[in-house]
């Protein structure tokens, strides 16, 4: 049974195994891409027959007789043939090697780019997509291509979106490939550790109900015991939406976290960065203020300066 890319099930990644500390997460996301390259390579890239014609100066295959009249009237010595060749250059391969080709311009990295290279000789024959959108309608994903599927659906996120973002519309979306709230909240924790002292990730020991203790609260980032607290959330803001699209349900969370925390002084929430929302401030009290920022994926940076 065929099945398209959108209609497909996908495995889910453990972020534990990323290199989250060393490589922008956008580099992260290639060298995710290119492990699953790595595995497709060494299962095998899928071949077909491909009609060629071409006017060669030995018979070859099947000869076209009202071209070679045409076209060979005065060149005796040439045929004008038709045959099948045994070629990787199918629509599949097509794409994932445009894929290749738009990392290796997009990727800083020297391993990464090492690696494209090292694929891009395996893609050799294969011709660029000139036209993803359709090349994409063509593929159908059955059991011979089922060690395509990852490979493909990656492709499709870096070369219809072009950005790292959350879901919108009918796009591709991480999502669908790992939990993606979870590889931004250890992305955004390993960078602002890298930058300050004395940060927690995932704190725990504090909860909502004092006796009996119940329902733990366990924040994404803790500063200094406590006197900053960070929550990272896998969600685009939008000016359109009821309080840009901000979840009552996170700004509750959020309040909890700073009246356990008896120092808190400051308190952020962090959405990707997206053009169209601007950084906030909303007061709880004249001591506790939550700030709503954003972390730039491409830049690999924060909308605003720790200190």
């Amino acid at each position: 049974m065929l099945k398209t890319l959108k209609d497909s099930p996908f495995k889910t990644f453990n972020t534990a195994n990323l290199n989250l500390a060393k490589l922008p997460l956008l580099e992260v996301f290639i060298s995710m891409f290119l492990d699953e390259v790595d595995k497709l390579v060494k299962q095998g890239i899928k071949k077909d027959y491909i009609t060629k014609e071409e006017n060669l100066k030995f018979l070859k295959g099947k000869l076209k007789l009202n071209t070679q009249i045409k076209k060979n009237f005065i060149h005796k010595e040439r045929f004008f043939v038709e045959y099948d060749e045994f070629l990787s250059d199918r629509v599949e391969n097509r794409i994932i090697k445009t894929n290749l080709k738009y990392l290796y311009k997009l990727s800083k990295s020297n391993k990464n780019q090492q690696r494209i290279r090292e694929f891009l000789f395996v893609f050799d024959e294969v011709k660029d997509s000139f036209n993803i959108k359709v090349d994409f309608q063509k593929v159908k994903i059955n059991r011979l291509l089922k060690h395509y599927e990852q490979v493909l659906l990656w492709s499709k996120v870096f070369l219809l979106n072009k950005s790292f973002t959350p879901y919108k519309g009918d796009s591709v979306a991480f999502a669908l490939l790992f939990d993606m709230n979870k590889l931004f909240e250890s992305y955004v924790g390993s960078f602002i550790k890298k930058r300050c002292k004395n940060v927690i990730l995932q704190d725990k020991g504090k909860y909502l109900v004092k006796e009996p203790k119940k329902f733990a609260l366990k924040p994404d980032i803790v500063i200094n015991d406590g006197e900053i607290i960070m929550d990272t959330k896998w969600k685009i803001l939008s000016e359109e939406k009821q309080n840009d699209g901000i979840n009552q349900a996170d700004m509750y969370q959020l309040y909890a976290y700073g009246t356990k925390y008896k120092n808190c002084k400051k308190l952020y929430l962090i959405y990707p960065k997206d053009e169209n929302v601007k950084s906030q401030t909303f007061k709880f009290n004249d001591d506790l203020i939550l700030h709503i920022e954003f972390f730039d994926l491409e830049k690999d940076e924060l909308s605003f300066i720790l200190n």
